[in-house]
């Protein structure tokens, strides 16, 4: 199916990123209409849009007015995204203003909108900015948080606009909700574990597991997508940060447990989809463990990690927090993964545990997933095999039931 999509891209210096943004659009099949304002031509010219889009190209109102592009290209769009959106383009949306095609296009518009603000850090931080930004997340617009970086001449802070792979990405969370997508977790505080701790033996070796990091980070970016403020803590991964996403790096458990339970204490849900290390050794060699002449292997003592989980479901730093667990199983003489899981929900005394069958390797690694999420009031909610952004927008519409 042919997405028709609106790029958006008012007068920023980031406009030129723009142009990898729509090539991806593009290659991924659909069809897209480039709105600039006059500002951004100023940066990126009419005919580099209207190459790489296969369209004309204006900013005006009053080109080709027998067609009434300034209510057609609104109404028939499936998303509408403006990348950059400056200040100036913020204010206009939340006030309603409508000065040329742009602005009349994101009025008439009755599709999903995203805006990936870009601008210094100063103009961004303002009362009126972020008063404009509070209006349109209200109204239904997904609003991404810029990301923190160089920005122009020498300066650097928050306001860089989020890589194009990762503003692609958010974009396709927003439409995998289809009609259905609406910011359902818009004003709410979110946190999300992902990957795998480290625990060190010596400069250069440690015990880790084989979390990629991908079904945190989905979680991540589809939680932003519907409008909430998000905290990834990210152990050990390769992966680019997801748009409008806060990141906090970690690498062992104990980094990770410190980063989530200070993130907790205004938090409406907590996720842990990362992984840590059950055990550490109890002492680290300050230089590298060399190999005895007798062939003999040193003996590694170890002790258990703090259980995060457990701890952060039981110490409520916020009443009515909603606490999701992963289990990694694959079923012993002792019971099935499901028997497993469910030992494990009771246990931890969270409110939701996703359920992973991952024998013989499964899922670590793989762009997809499937899971059992098991509830506390006794729910178990099948997700068949798809995608781990699908999978996130499972956990999230299960954790949106349990908000007060």
């Amino acid at each position: 199916m042919t997405v028709k999509v609106v790029l958006g891209v008012s007068g920023g210096i980031a406009a030129y990123k723009a142009c990898e943004l729509l090539r991806r659009f593009t290659e991924s099949g659909h069809d897209v209409t480039v709105v600039p304002t006059a500002a951004a031509l100023e940066f990126v010219g009419a005919p580099t849009w209207a190459a790489l889009s296969g369209k004309p190209v204006s900013a005006e109102v009053w080109s080709g007015v027998h067609e009434v592009p300034h209510v057609r290209i609104g109404q028939s769009a499936d998303v509408v995204v403006v990348a950059p959106a400056t200040a100036d383009l913020l204010a206009k949306a939340a006030h309603g203003l409508a000065d040329d095609l742009l602005t009349n296009t994101l009025l008439t518009a009755r599709c999903p909108v995203v805006l990936a603000p870009a601008m210094h850090t100063e103009m961004w931080e303002h009362p009126a900015t972020q008063a404009n930004v509070e209006t349109l997340r209200r109204r239904g617009a997904v609003v991404i948080e810029p990301a923190e970086g160089r920005l122009t001449g020498a300066d650097s802070g928050k306001g860089r606009l989020p890589e194009p792979a990762e503003i692609f990405d958010l974009v396709r969370a927003v439409l995998d909700r289809g009609p259905d997508m609406r910011p359902d977790l818009a004003g709410r505080k979110v946190v999300v574990s992902a990957g795998g701790t480290r625990e060190y033996l010596d400069p250069v070796r440690f015990l880790g597991n084989r979390s990629s990091g991908l079904q945190g980070y989905a979680l991540a970016r589809t939680a932003a997508a519907r409008g909430a403020h998000v905290t990834l803590v990210s152990a050990n991964v390769s992966l680019a940060d997801p748009a409008g996403v806060s990141v906090v790096r970690v690498e062992t458990t104990d980094q990770l447990r410190e980063a989530v339970v200070a993130a907790t204490a205004t938090a409406d849900a907590v996720v842990m989809a990362a992984a840590p290390a059950d055990f550490r050794p109890v002492s680290v060699s300050e230089a590298k463990i060399k190999k005895a002449d007798d062939g003999s292997a040193p003996a590694i003592e170890l002790v258990q990690n703090p259980d995060i989980l457990a701890e952060i479901s039981r110490d409520r730093a916020r009443e009515g927090a909603v606490v999701v667990g992963f289990a990694a199983e694959t079923g012993d003489a002792s019971g099935s993964v499901l028997d497993l899981g469910r030992a494990k929900l009771a246990r931890k005394g969270c409110d939701l545990l996703v359920v992973n069958d991952v024998s013989g390797g499964a899922v670590f690694g793989s762009t997809d997933n499937e899971a059992v999420i098991l509830g506390a009031d006794g729910a178990a909610v099948e997700v068949p095999h798809g995608t781990k952004t699908a999978l996130a927008h499972v956990i999230w519409d299960e954790v949106a039931r349990r908000f007060p």
